[in-house]
């Protein structure tokens, strides 16, 4: 994929109107609960926007930056449309925002809907946790007036919210072209095929995803070419090359991308993330049929009831990964399946599946899904027993998808030198490479160029131990065997770069022998 220079450039310092730019910030824009103004039909808002002004320039008129972008007929829209703005800490830049309801190709705004305003600074926004702003949208006077006459209403009326988030901007100003096709895709028009389009979302620091971009509309179809487009690679991924980014339903990175038409870049679409990841829907791997286990329980009962023999009060700390956690919907990615933050044990294998199933009812699966936490949650504990008389063992069970690969490496690497083993097992029928890269079976793990001091992951496909007959038992049985093969050897090696002997067998049980206390 060629990469061409951006065809914007920053604006040359003028000595006389301002100073030079600490920064600058890019502001999505997202409303929520917005007032239906349409009769039949939800409405379909359109925002337009001022450019802000210091203090120092307070007698200028607000300065309106009209969008041609309509969202339809929709009362939660999310704009792609960016602002990007000079921020200076040091002054007080004032934004307007004012939401319209568009009915016609008039651009007098004034003929249509206002559906509301803020007002805002530019400080807010930055300084908001996270930078994200959230404020209830107002009327004016002119408009609570006309409201209340013509549609019964009250001037105090809520008229929804306003949902700002600021991002500085990196200095990449590198410009991709990029172009999508697809093949197979579900017939959802009853009496047509489909009309496909795309949306392109990045992912946020703090989990969340912003829209960056929307493809065009191709008309009944299932097999789409959409247009080539062009797009800053800083709006795509803010200039973090190797950031993934959720793409319908595949995860790639910009670097992939790059590579340009090749097997590599083949994605298989098989229905929407939200499907998948429902419970509720026989599509899901997580779905809980009530006649048989998920490939999830599976995989716990079957590598789980050999290890916990070799733990003595059968006491296992159980953590999900991926998540939206009530009551605030904040995202996690270690958090206790049994949801006691205080005490994240469950007793034996039944106490993890019923903790698991239980989770599944009250948590919302959501991306992106970050192994880290977990490995490193794991880490802190084999830190502080190194002394050989405890070995921690971590299985996770993953459908593939991961987006801190990087952190992921890091990770693993400083994990290897303390007493503990890593099981992945993979379900579904994704592709599996990261996983496969993470094993180092082939080539040793590193990050930032520091290898890791032993192999302590061990990887597998579920799907390759199925049984074809549909006998679970054996294909778990088959999936425990292969897994845990490789544990014992990972004990031993770390004991013996540590210099740690077996302790000496007690002395042979004698009839004569004193009853001894049990220990507590």
């Amino acid at each position: 994929m060629d990469k061409v220079e951006a065809m914007a450039k920053v604006c040359d310092f003028d000595p006389i109107t301002g100073s030079i730019p600490a920064t600058k910030v890019e502001i999505s824009v997202s409303c929520r609960n917005l007032l239906d103004r349409d009769t039949f039909s939800k409405s379909d808002p359109r925002k337009s926007h001022c450019q802000p002004f210091t203090m120092q320039m307070k007698h200028k008129p607000y300065r309106i930056r009209k969008t041609k972008e309509v969202i339809d007929n929709t009362l939660n829209p999310d704009f792609v449309r960016k602002y990007i703005l000079d921020y200076f800490f040091e002054e007080k830049q004032n934004l307007r925002f004012d939401v319209y309801d568009i009915d016609s190709k008039s651009p007098d705004l004034t003929k249509h809907d206002f559906l509301g305003q803020v007002f805002c600074t530019l400080g807010e926004i930055v300084g908001s946790p996270a930078s994200r702003l959230e404020k209830p949208l107002g009327m004016n006077i002119i408009s609570c007036f006309f409201f209340f006459i013509f549609c019964s209403g009250i001037p105090g009326k809520k008229c929804g919210t306003i949902i700002l988030s600021a991002e500085e901007l990196g200095n990449c100003r590198d410009c991709a072209t990029m172009q999508f096709c697809a093949n197979k895709l579900d017939k959802k028009d009853f009496f047509g095929k489909s009309d496909p389009f795309m949306v392109f979302y990045r992912s946020n620091e703090d989990g969340t995803f912003t829209i960056c971009h929307k493809t065009e509309v191709v008309k009944n179809t299932l097999h789409p070419v959409w247009q080539a487009f062009s797009i800053p690679v800083r709006a795509l991924c803010n200039g973090d090359y190797d950031s993934h980014d959720f793409i319908g339903e595949f995860t790639t990175s910009f670097k992939e991308l790059c590579r340009g038409q090749s097997p590599l870049n083949v994605y298989e679409v098989s229905g929407d993330r939200e499907t998948e990841s429902n419970p509720s829907q026989s599509t899901s791997l997580h779905y809980m049929n009530p006649y048989q286990m998920n490939a999830y329980a599976m995989a716990l009962k079957a590598v789980g009831e050999i290890i916990q023999d070799y733990d003595s009060d059968k006491m296992f700390p159980a953590l999900g990964f991926g998540a939206k956690l009530p009551p605030d919907g904040r995202v996690s990615h270690e958090f206790p399946l049994n949801g006691n933050i205080e005490n994240p044990y469950c007793n034996g294998m039944e106490g993890i599946l019923e903790a698991y199933h239980q989770s599944l009812k009250t948590v919302q699966l959501y991306g992106p899904t970050n192994f880290a936490p977990v490995v490193n949650h794991v880490a802190r504990y084999a830190a502080a027993v190194q002394d050989g008389s405890q070995y921690f063992v971590l299985l996770i069970i993953t459908d593939g998808v991961i987006s801190d690969m990087a952190q992921t490496k890091e990770a693993i690497v400083n994990a290897a030198k303390l007493p503990m083993s890593i099981i992945i097992v993979g379900v579904g029928q994704a592709e599996f490479d990261a996983m496969v890269e993470l094993d180092g079976d082939d080539i040793r793990i590193s990050s930032r160029g520091k290898l890791a001091e032993r192999d302590i992951v061990q990887f597998v496909p579920f799907r390759d131990y199925m049984d074809r007959t549909g006998n679970h038992v054996l294909s778990m049985a088959r999936l425990a065997k292969d897994v845990l093969a490789e544990i014992p050897d990972q004990l031993i090696s770390y004991m013996k770069s540590r210099g740690i002997k077996p302790c000496p067998p007690p002395p042979p049980y004698s009839p004569d022998d004193p009853p001894q206390a049990s220990p507590i």
